[in-house]
This record gives C-alpha cells, sequence and structure tokens, in this order.
C-alpha cells in the first residue's frame, strides 16, 4: 500500500480533541502517521500529490453498537457481506452484531463459526454479542467466562428483556466478576404484551394495542436498583421516552452505568405511523414529540452516551402486512449518519455531540481501541459533505433488505468515502 495524503480537510476527532481544518497521513501499513493542522502542503514531500478534500469533513469510523446480522439462520435478510457494503455507505466500519441469530449465539462452538464468517465475508470490524441466557429463553445464563475468553465483547439477549430480578442480580454478578459488559433491552414483557405502538391517543385512534412508556421505565428503575448493589458494567440499549430520561438523570448522579438511543426515537415520532406504516413498527416504539425532544436533550447534557442505528433488517414479506403480522423493526445502518446530521442542521445539537455519541463514546464503553484517529491505530474514517442532499430511495440502499422508517426523506450530508485500514472500501 503506497502512503496517502489528504489535505484542507475539516477533522473532527472527539476522542482527541481534534476540531481543526488539516490533513491526514496514512502510512504503507495502513496506520495513521500524522493528522491535523501541521499536515499541509509546506509539510508534505514535494514528490507526492495529496488529496485536496476542499473542506469535506473527516469522521472517525462509526461504531454501531447495535446491529442484527441474519447470518446464521436469516441470511435472506442479511448476511455479512450485505452488511458490511451498506455499513461502509453509512461511514460505519465497527458494528456490535446481536445474538439473535439461529442458532442462538449462545456456546463456545458457534462463537467461532461467527467469526469465521465474519473474518471472511466482511470487509469492516465485527465485534459479536452473546447472550445473557440459553437460547434468550431469560431462565438459565450463559458461560459467560468461556464466552469472554473467546471474544464475546458483552452480553444481552438484544430484542429480549431478563424479567425475572433473581437471575438479573445474578447476571449482574457474574458480570462484576468477570468485568463483563451487560447490555439490556428495557421493556417489561407483561405491562408490553400484545403490544405495537406507543400507547395513547395515536393507538386509539388506529385501533392499536399500545406500548405504555412504563414498561419501559420500570424495568430501567428495576436494573439500577439492583445496579445500586452490585456494580458491574450495564448497558441500557435503547431509550424511548421522557421518564426514562428523568430516571437517568437522577440514578446518574449516584451510579455509573452507560444508555443508548436509537437514530429512530430521535427522529420520528408516533405521528410518523400515519395510516399503519408498517415500516415504522419499531422496538422500542416511537413516542410523543414531546418524548423526542426529551430524548434530543439528554444526548445535549450528555445523559445519553450513544446513538444507535438498531439496524434490524426484514424481507418486505415481512413488513407488507397488517400492522398486527408485520415484523418488528428497520434497517439503518447505511442513513445512521445523514439522519443524525439532521439534528445538526436543524440546530438541536453539536456537531461534536453527535459525531462523539456515533464514535468514540460507543468505543469507550466496549473498550475497544475503535472510534477515534491516534496518531499509530488502523487508519479507519469516513469523509463526509455534511452539506450535500440527498432523498432516501429504498432501491438505491446497499442492504439486502430495504425496511427503512425513512423512505423518500430528503436529507442533507453524505459519506463520500470510508476507509478500513488505510483502504479505500467504499467510494459514492
Amino acid at each position: 500500500m503506497k502512503k496517502q495524503y489528504f489535505i484542507n480537510a475539516n477533522i473532527l476527532d472527539p476522542h482527541n480533541s481534534i476540531n481543526e481544518n488539516g490533513g491526514l497521513i496514512i502510512g504503507e501499513d495502513g496506520k495513521i502517521e500524522a493528522i491535523g493542522k501541521k499536515v499541509n502542503t509546506n509539510n508534505l514531500p514535494t514528490r507526492e500529490k495529496p488529496i485536496d478534500l476542499k473542506g469535506k469533513y473527516i469522521f472517525p469510523g462509526l461504531v454501531d453498537m447495535r446491529v442484527f446480522v441474519g447470518e446464521p439462520g436469516y441470511e435472506y435478510k442479511e448476511n455479512f457481506r450485505t452488511l458490511s457494503d451498506a455499513a461502509l455507505s453509512g461511514g460505519v466500519t465497527s458494528v456490535v452484531t446481536m445474538p439473535n441469530t439461529d442458532p442462538i449465539i449462545d456456546n463456545v462452538s458457534i462463537v467461532d463459526f461467527l467469526k469465521r464468517r465474519g473474518r471472511d465475508k466482511s470487509k469492516i470490524n465485527i465485534f459479536p454479542c452473546a447472550s445473557l441466557t440459553k437460547n434468550t429463553g431469560g431462565t438459565n445464563m450463559t458461560e459467560f467466562g468461556l464466552l469472554q475468553k473467546k471474544g464475546i465483547i458483552a452480553f444481552t439477549d438484544g430484542i429480549k428483556t431478563i424479567q425475572n430480578p433473581r437471575l438479573m442480580s445474578r447476571i449482574m454478578n457474574s458480570a462484576k466478576d468477570l468485568g463483563c459488559l451487560i447490555m439490556q433491552h428495557a421493556e417489561d414483557h407483561e405491562l408490553a404484551k400484545n403490544g405495537m405502538i406507543n400507547s395513547g391517543i395515536i393507538a386509539s385512534k388506529l385501533g392499536l394495542s399500545g406500548i405504555p412508556e412504563i414498561a419501559e421505565r420500570i424495568l430501567i428503575e428495576r436494573d439500577l436498583t439492583l445496579l445500586e448493589k452490585v456494580k458491574c458494567r450495564y448497558h441500557i440499549s435503547q431509550l424511548s421516552s421522557q421518564k426514562s430520561v428523568d430516571v437517568i438523570k437522577q440514578r446518574k448522579e449516584i451510579i455509573r452505568f452507560t444508555s443508548g438511543v436509537s437514530i429512530n426515537n430521535l427522529s420520528l415520532n408516533e405521528n410518523d405511523i400515519g395510516d399503519f406504516r408498517t415500516f415504522l413498527k419499531l422496538s422500542p416504539p416511537l413516542r410523543t414529540e414531546e418524548d423526542r425532544v426529551a430524548l434530543v436533550q439528554g444526548l445535549k447534557e450528555e445523559l445519553i452516551d450513544v446513538i444507535v442505528s438498531d439496524h434490524k433488517p426484514e424481507d418486505e414479506e415481512s413488513k407488507r402486512l397488517t400492522f398486527s403480522q408485520a415484523a418488528t423493526g428497520a434497517s439503518g445502518i447505511e442513513t445512521l449518519l445523514s439522519l443524525s446530521l439532521e439534528l445538526y442542521h436543524n440546530g438541536s445539537l453539536k456537531l461534536e455531540t453527535i459525531i462523539k455519541a456515533l464514535t468514540s463514546n460507543p468505543a469507550k464503553i466496549l473498550k475497544i481501541n475503535k472510534g477515534n484517529l491516534s496518531i499509530g491505530n488502523d487508519a479507519d474514517f469516513c469523509i463526509v459533505d455534511i452539506d450535500k442532499p440527498w432523498i432516501v430511495k429504498k432501491e438505491k440502499l446497499v442492504s439486502k433488505s430495504k425496511n427503512t422508517s425513512i423512505e423518500d426523506k430528503k436529507l442533507q450530508g453524505k459519506v463520500v468515502n470510508t476507509f478500513v485500514k488505510g483502504k479505500e472500501l467504499f467510494k459514492l
């Protein structure tokens, strides 16, 4: 690989507190050699022809903490190859995959298979999760220690919740002893049972059963109460309501934990469902505009740490059904950054806050050396034209499944190039 020189870029790297116009040098080994304002035409070898980015932005490669991949078992929805292509088109270079496959990722042999497939088929960094309980049944714990030794980065039941408080307490104790990260999908099963959208006026109008916000809040309250006694690495996968943000605000002063929010809940509300738009059947559900604003404010105040895509590909036949029969979830990894930039363009959040929640914060929580542009690290980054307008068209999406929640939405900001280990793997 030849050395690569980039100049005249706006570089934003929250991890290293870099926010300046400058350049980037990538060595022959695909590592970052130099970065910042010191890299310019005056300091480069005369024989070299640098690439002038003309003010475009360089961000660290995004780290997406909540991604569902169909492999193994659901390859018709998404596989490692299509996932990595979709991720690269959205500037994502590292993903944390959920264990909800077939079979469930709950033993060492499946992890070995998963890592081999990820290595052979994927162009991005794959960090797999294993389930908290056997077959995500919520009854028997998995072997945290063995799975962690095999390279499992975190434990979660993905779309399911640990309902039993005694079991959750045991899980926390094991996580504390082993230093594991556990991630919880906060939703009380009984309160959310048969629910499809946010409980309220819209649900009544459409004649659909609702999921009350208390179903989320009650689980968060329970887990954080347990966390006061057993201090372990604990992450709430996704928040969706104002009341949940209020709880987070109170508890952050007492105990240490982290939380995330889906870009869907940051950008959309229950009104967007309109007349039964099944592509907006999500978990957690879209809630009120007041809830959405509270989530944005939670990010602004650094109460919420991470933005995730909650990328959950579903085939068209599973979505184009009646609302009650339709599958839950939306694909979103390739629109994650562009949709997040909407919050910058409308003045809701600072650019640095958004990029921090997409890069350095998830990397810090996961304890991985990604999401930054430190000298000596792999050159995982994306080049972004933050003002470029475009329209989301499902036929142009790279993901195998086209179940986007924002079809025909006008966005501002597009990934132009994505590099992994110094290699250009996506070009617009």
